[in-house]
């Protein structure tokens, strides 16, 4: 198993291990069951962002948004729809930044929606402003 990837559960924040001929078996977290690549959004808190983002293998693509926000509520599901189209490569969150203001201070957010990739550990890739959901697919596949 020293071989598999490792992906934090976005709903418990345990690191799991998952065999990389399995990736494409709905795998689910050891600890709290829930499908670690769902091809669904999670929302994530700040220190279960920090965790993934660091750890995972598997890109992580997070949506920094608040409720008060007009493009963030009409980017929501186009980019739910792209969570969908990415499901098995990517998996995409979304931090309310509301909630989370530390997430802001820390990635430097300074407007919102903000897509932030994370691989190997760092970010990748960044993008301000509301966007369709083919824009989304075609800017996730290069994080």
């Amino acid at each position: 198993m020293a071989d598999g990837k490792k992906l934090t559960c976005l709903e418990c924040a345990q690191i799991n291990r998952v065999p990389e001929d399995r990736l494409d078996n709905a795998p689910k977290c050891g600890t709290c069951g829930a499908p670690l690549l769902s091809g669904k959004v999670t929302e994530v808190d700040f220190a279960t962002l920090q965790k993934a983002a660091k750890n995972d293998d598997i890109p992580l693509v997070v949506d920094f948004w608040a409720p008060w926000c007009g493009p963030c509520k009409m980017m929501a599901p186009e980019f739910a729809r792209a969570a969908g189209e990415v499901k098995g490569r990517v998996r995409l969150a979304k931090l309310n930044t509301e909630d989370h203001p530390k997430a802001s201070q820390s990635y430097g957010i300074r407007g919102i929606p903000t897509m932030i990739g994370f691989a190997g550990g760092r970010e990748s890739k960044r993008q301000s402003g509301a966007q369709r959901s083919p824009e989304i697919v075609s800017w996730v596949r290069g994080v």
